[in-house]
């Protein structure tokens, strides 16, 4: 099954990695201008709006789930592309190869945690709800914006960028789920 995770993982990475290089044609390297607490709060909305949806079972944007599970990897990474990149404002514009060099190495560096993740616990993601994916999901953004309202203080819990890794993992299976969902 390890081997279908990975196949499914790149797979869903594809789309959201597609959508993230047609918008820095479209818009460049804007984002660079948002503080990670910012991008927080752009995920958070995300998520809750999932949230919404899966509650109330009704929407009135024609965006649906998937598209925002792709915005939350997207904004995932966005938020490791600038916590690496902190302290250099000057460089709000990136060049598009650059921008897409970042996004895939964090990407790979997600899959990895991943991967360890999974064999750890033996796949236990693929027998939850999709409702509890984007719960956990929304509870590591709450553990984000308490560790960025600390100024990224820790006692003995993991930093922003392992929340971060997590909140696109989930959101990643999500879409592995909703894809096989769709199958069926």
């Amino acid at each position: 099954m390890l081997i279908q995770t990975s196949s499914q993982y790149d797979l869903a990475v594809s789309h959201c990695r597609d959508i993230f290089v047609n918008k820095m044609k479209d818009y460049g390297s804007a984002w660079r201008i948002l503080r990670v607490s910012s991008i927080t709060d752009q995920v958070y909305i995300k998520a809750q709006r999932i949230r919404s949806i899966e509650t109330h079972g009704t929407q009135k944007v024609e965006e649906g789930i998937r598209s925002e599970y792709i915005g939350i990897v997207n904004y995932a990474m966005i938020a490791l592309i600038q916590l690496e990149l902190q302290g250099k404002e000057a460089e709000t514009e990136l060049p598009l190869k650059k921008g897409m060099d970042l996004f895939d190495r964090k990407l790979a560096e997600t899959k990895a945690l991943m991967e360890k993740k999974n064999f750890d616990y033996d796949e236990a993601w693929r027998q939850m709800r999709i409702s509890s994916l984007t719960d956990i999901i929304l509870m590591k953004l709450m553990r984000v914006k308490q560790i960025e309202d600390h100024d990224g203080a820790t006692l003995i819990s993991e930093g922003i960028e392992a929340n971060y890794q997590d909140i696109a993992n989930y959101a990643l299976f999500a879409l592995i789920r909703l894809d096989e969902l769709s199958a069926n």
